[in-house]
């Protein structure tokens, strides 16, 4: 069984960790008691369901919403798990999930405000902008910079530090699962907390690709242009996938390492170094998304479940 067939990707939650392979979602958490709690469910990308992965730029942009509706769901459950007890006896945890999703619905929504609508709004302000190329190229320059301020603000904020050391956890744990290792703790937190394919990485490469996409929209002039473009975000987000997976391919690594490398930066900024607890939520998570055979092989023995079971929290 291949490698490449059980590729991991990830995403750091509350107190915990969400991987994704082939055949399973698994959202490994910390519980306000210490333990690890685990939801583990199969899996199978609407991508594969209906023969679509195959298919350059469509798979991107379709996967792009599908793995946003699936992080906002276990982040969701990482909430409820990491709610301490005191909070779950008094009934706040639907209020608190109410809240959790609707916060999430506006942070989306203004994200794509923050974005994608207010550097056209600055760049109307900018003399000299009347043709379509210096309009797109300044509108393109505000979304960077806003989204590299945007990057650095939330880098500042001390509530998230846990969250980034739990992304720092996710990207160890798939460094040293690429690499072939043998997993513990130990191992992972060996590794570097940088990975190329991150979502940090990802999401820089969407503003470069959009200064390109939407130059060939011309100059927005009223509302409507001006709202169409973020009909194009899924054909943007679907070729900086393609660029993103070209980039750890042979040759095209070293031709698209320009794009790769002010990614690995920002990530400075959003991963931080994780403790051995981290690392292990980590490990439980991506233990849970592997087949018998690949635990056998890339867990060490000590940290493989009994029966290829996880013991706690399992649903």
């Amino acid at each position: 069984m291949s490698r490449e067939s059980y590729a991991v990707g990830g995403q750091a939650v509350i107190e915990g960790v969400m991987m994704r392979a082939k055949d399973y979602i698994a959202c490994a958490v910390r519980s306000p008691e210490g333990e690890v709690v685990l939801k583990k469910e199969p899996f199978r990308s609407f991508l594969v369901r209906f023969r679509l992965h195959k298919i350059p730029i469509l798979r991107g942009g379709i996967g792009l919403i599908e793995s946003m509706i699936v992080g906002m769901r276990m982040l969701t459950y990482s909430a409820e798990v990491a709610m301490p007890e005191e909070e779950k006896k008094e009934g706040r945890a639907w209020l608190d999930r109410l809240w959790m999703i609707l916060t999430l619905i506006f942070a989306f929504v203004a994200g794509l405000g923050l974005f994608f609508y207010i550097p056209l709004i600055l760049t109307d302000l900018v003399p000299g902008t009347e043709s379509s190329l210096a309009f797109n190229l300044v509108d393109g320059l505000f979304r960077l910079l806003i989204f590299l301020a945007y990057i650095w603000v939330i880098s500042l904020w001390k509530d998230m530090r846990r969250v980034f050391q739990y992304h720092g956890a996710e990207h160890k744990t798939i460094n040293a699962f690429e690499a072939g290792e043998k997993l513990s703790p130990e191992v992972i937190q060996s590794y570097s907390r940088l990975h190329p394919r991150c979502g940090t990485s990802f999401l820089l490469l969407v503003m470069l690709v959009s200064i390109l996409v939407f130059l060939f929209l011309g100059r927005p002039e009223t509302i409507g242009d001006r709202l169409i473009r973020l009909a194009f975000i899924p054909l943007i987000g679907g070729i900086s996938y393609e660029l993103i997976k070209l980039s750890a391919k042979g040759s095209w690594k070293y031709w698209l390492a320009p794009l790769v490398y002010p990614g690995l930066g920002l990530q400075l900024m959003t991963t931080k170094e994780p403790d051995l607890d981290q690392c292990e939520v980590a490990l439980c998570s991506l233990a849970a998304c592997l087949p018998p055979d690949e635990l056998e092989e890339k867990i060490a023995e000590e940290w493989i479940p009994a029966d290829g079971e996880m013991e706690k929290g399992e649903e």
